[in-house]
């Protein structure tokens, strides 16, 4: 997708930067979060066999560098991007995001990041949004519904 929004000059804001904390912490490391968030679990549960080896990599870079893996996760994604949304539930999440405004990747560190990332299938709304489904009620359209009841739609 980069290539081609690059290509017709379309800007990128991609959310759950850090999908969603599995990129700023080792594998077997957990939080709340990591134990509660069910749509969480359900954008990345499946994929977590791919994503392991590269949140292994996030960890060997950040160890090298003496970062955090937050600073090399968010660096790379600054090479791609200019305005991530990156989501802060205590002060060190704020502090990482702003570092990592500072941490130039090496191109080859980019590329072993990127050397085994499989792209991840739509899920939730972004997943609905399809010619298939495009007589379907979906949530957003129940809910627009349900606020205007004038609407045919």
């Amino acid at each position: 997708m980069i290539p081609y929004c690059k290509e017709e000059n379309n800007a990128l804001t991609p959310y759950s930067a850090l999908a969603s904390g599995r990129l700023s912490r080792k594998i077997g490391e957990t939080t709340k979060r990591l134990e509660e968030d069910s749509y969480a679990k359900f954008k990345y549960d499946k994929t977590s066999e791919a994503d392991n080896k590269i949140i292994e990599r996030v960890a060997e870079i950040a160890l090298k560098r003496g970062v955090s893996m937050t600073e090399v996760s968010l660096a790379w994604l600054l090479t791609k991007v200019t305005s991530p949304v990156v989501g802060a539930t205590k002060l060190s999440h704020i502090d990482g995001a702003v570092k990592s405004v500072d941490l130039e990747l090496t191109q080859g560190e980019i590329n072993y990041l990127e050397e085994l990332y499989i792209p991840h299938a739509l899920a939730g709304v972004m997943a609905q949004n399809n010619p298939q489904s495009k007589g379907e009620n979906h949530v957003w359209i129940k809910n627009a519904l349900l606020n205007n009841p004038n609407s045919t739609r």
